[in-house]
């Protein structure tokens, strides 16, 4: 059968009430909507940002995630353009030095063989002890990180609901704390939950009250001693050097207890990292709590306005060496807040903020 004799099809038509509407009419009725539609864009959150801001007034600590505080990886330590410059200003300092003792050693042999068998002698001690410091540091920056990884893994195991990636969290996690014993029944009882438990959620839950909870308690121990401690001597110091020496040293004594209790034991480029770490969430959150907190103390008459000034300073020092360990705290804990609440400076150092005209 040729083309022309074929029998044209019947059109469409669809019935819009007691009006009939044609193919060609439905198209031209489609772009119009479509031309008509709104574009929706996305805007900005503001019952999260209210929240943020009245956490902040209120005096609390903002579990903010870890690369908010500059928590860096080793890849962005030596791919950036600082680390670059301080790779290449060693490199020439090692050239330097190595230079300088190649010559010594030669001089030391031209004068005498007995001195320079000493001088090679002394300087592969040297080298030793350089390379074995070295091996340290680079071991308390791959702890850290680690401990840096396995948080933000716990944090995306958590919004996810990977029950898989929450076991092997868990896992790295007892294998962090394994020479902890006061961590070993709770190592226990969570090698059992993994096997029992299919809600990634819940172990990770668990994991926080079992494990990390523990170590919870030792830092917030040691927040409030030392704490303590800056509060009185700073009360009875004579002299001010003092006072900025001694809460100098408590302050990095504390940072690197803190950082030993989850499992970090940072070397000295490690304490570095830690303290640009705990400095950026002094920067985020600290500032405002600590400013909401004296503000409380004075207008509503507390310690520090009715004590002499000497202990007005020690409240004060006392109040930011708990914020620094809070901080510190944040920054070295292996997972976020979710079962556990959040401790503030009242809840580590109470003590700072008793009324003594209660009886």
């Amino acid at each position: 059968m040729s083309r022309p004799e074929r029998k044209s099809r019947p059109r469409a038509f669809r019935l819009n009430g007691d009006e009939t509407i044609s193919s060609q009419q439905a198209k031209e009725n489609a772009q119009s909507d479509f031309l008509k539609a709104k574009i929706i864009e996305t805007e900005e959150d503001v019952y999260a940002r209210e929240a943020i801001e009245h956490a902040r007034l209120s005096g609390n600590e903002i579990d903010v995630p870890p690369q908010s505080f500059s928590h860096f990886t080793l890849n962005k330590l030596f791919l950036s353009w600082g680390g670059l410059f301080i790779s290449a200003f060693i490199g020439l300092t090692s050239l330097i030095i190595s230079a300088w003792a190649w010559s010594l050693i030669e001089e030391l042999f031209l004068r005498s063989h007995l001195l320079g068998v000493i001088g090679l002698t002394l300087l592969g001690i040297i080298t030793l002890c350089v390379c074995v410091f070295l091996g340290r540091e680079v071991r308390s920056l791959l702890k850290q990180n680690k401990i840096t990884t396995l948080h933000n893994a716990f944090t995306q195991a958590y919004q996810s609901d990977d029950v898989k990636q929450a076991r092997a969290c868990i896992n790295d996690l007892c294998k962090i704390y394994v020479n902890q014993p006061e961590t070993a029944r709770a190592r226990a009882l969570m090698s059992d939950y993994c096997q029992q438990i299919i809600n990634g959620r819940d172990l990770i839950d668990l994991a926080e009250r079992n494990i990390v909870a523990l170590l919870d308690t030792q830092a917030q121990q040691e927040i409030a001693t030392a704490a303590k401690r800056v509060s009185v001597v700073t009360a009875i110091s004579p002299r001010a050097i003092f006072d900025v020496l001694f809460v100098t040293g408590q302050a990095v004594m504390l940072m690197r207890r803190i950082a030993e209790i989850y499992g970090g034991r940072p070397g000295l480029l490690g304490f570095f990292k830690l303290a640009r770490s705990v400095g950026a969430h002094l920067a985020v959150t600290g500032a405002v709590a600590v400013g909401d907190t004296l503000m409380q103390q004075i207008v509503g008459h507390g310690l520090a306005s009715r004590v002499s000034a000497k202990l007005g300073e020690g409240f004060v020092n006392g109040l930011l060496t708990a914020r620094v360990g809070l901080s510190a705290m944040l920054v070295c804990r292996p997972m976020n807040f979710t079962t556990q609440k959040q401790p503030s400076v009242g809840d580590v150092a109470p003590f700072l903020f008793r009324n003594k005209d209660k009886s």
